[in-house]
């Protein structure tokens, strides 16, 4: 009878050998690994450089920055709007306020603002709002690039809320008209203008009728609450508002020349276009005597920029924030390493003096039998 024939399989080895042959990273032994006071002091202090400036990236890349960018404005069908809140010392009865654009075009054919008779002196409650508001959008355009983009990150759109109700009733007539509202123009250079009489529409313009008021009667002190264009947008600063003038003299001219800048805000929140500008002031009172000639009154000339803005909130890619990550903990650990490299080797240069020094102090001297003297019992 054959005998069965038994094959065994024969062990190989792992095919993984060969792959432990290119490790680049030998492991050492625990028994081999010295340890140290110094550089364990120097390993905590090393953790909490590297923990600090991981958080600072991490903040960092969560921390985006903003990108300007200029190009030109080619949205010629765009719509303009003007938000007007405006109280002026005098009647609703006495004034007109209208708005003519650069095509002859009375603007209020597409909408009117509303006039409210009111006083102008401010409750004691509406004084201190405004007040709040006036000194914070003082404090904007001295202090504008540094806190432009936080209030772009935000999404407040405003930072305080409309004029408070009166908590006191003067008992007086009414003395001032408020001025408020939206319109819709459209995208061209214009004059909103308030100044002394009713305006009555003509086909080439208008003419404001002021012929029954005497020049005792005009008073153009006013308070800008607000002015501003396009909608209501986190990170636009209007400069004229929280603006209040008063004037002594009756026949007064304030002119504002408004250069509208079409903007876009894009951010993670919300993508918005709208508009921001800039103003330059001349007041002047008139005086036909003096040659100085004119219209009392409050004229806003505005015109709309050829540029646009694009303000767009970025981050660094991720590939780069790990990039950072790792370099930080790399060169934290490679400069600890040699730092503790030196402070070992001085260490031990010290340590080895050291002994040196007590060896030398501490050697046994022979003992040295006493001489006694002859004859000495």
């Amino acid at each position: 009878m054959e005998q069965e024939k038994v094959s065994i399989v024969r062990y190989r080895g792992s095919k993984l050998s060969k792959v432990k042959e290119l490790d680049l990273f030998p492991k050492i032994e625990e028994t081999y690994k010295e340890t140290s006071s110094i550089g364990g002091t120097l390993s905590l202090f090393g953790f909490a450089i590297i923990f600090w400036l991981i958080y600072s990236e991490i903040n960092y890349y969560l921390h985006s920055k903003f990108i300007f960018k200029f190009s030109p404005d080619t949205d010629f069908d765009a719509k303009l709007k003007i938000n007007v809140d405006i109280t002026v010392a005098m009647p609703c009865a006495n004034i007109g306020a209208d708005i003519l654009d650069s095509t002859n075009q009375n603007a209020f054919k597409f909408g009117s603002l509303e006039e409210e008779d009111t006083w102008f002196e401010l409750a004691p409650n509406q004084r201190k709002h405004f007040e709040n508001k006036r000194h914070f959008n003082l404090y904007l355009r001295e202090e504008y690039h540094a806190i432009q983009e936080f209030l772009w990150r935000s999404s407040h759109t405003s930072l305080f809320a409309e004029m408070p109700t009166r908590n006191d009733v003067p008992n007086r007539p009414y003395d001032a008209c408020r001025v408020h509202g939206s319109l819709v123009l459209n995208k061209v250079a214009g004059n909103f203008h308030i100044t002394a009489g009713k305006s009555l529409n003509l086909p080439r313009g208008h003419i404001h009728i002021s012929a029954f008021m005497s020049d005792s009667d005009y008073n153009f002190t006013h308070r800008i609450n607000r002015l501003s264009f396009g909608d209501p947008s986190a990170g636009i600063i209007h400069p004229l508002e929280g603006d209040e003038y008063i004037t002594q003299s009756s026949a007064m001219l304030f002119q504002y020349f408004i250069e509208v800048v079409p903007t876009s805000v894009k951010t993670y929140l919300n993508t918005l276009d709208t508009y921001q500008y800039s103003v330059k002031e001349l007041n002047r009172p008139i005086d036909h005597f003096k040659g100085s000639h004119g219209m009392p009154g409050i004229f806003f000339k505005y015109d709309v920029s050829a540029l646009r803005v694009t303000v767009r909130q970025e981050r660094d890619n991720l590939g780069m924030f790990l990039a950072r990550l790792c370099s930080v903990v790399a060169g934290i650990y490679v400069c600890l390493s040699f730092i503790n490299s030196i402070l070992q080797f001085f260490s031990k240069i010290f340590t080895k003096q050291a002994y040196k020094i007590l060896e030398k102090g501490n050697v046994h001297q022979p003992n040295v039998p006493d001489v006694v003297p002859l004859g000495a019992s």
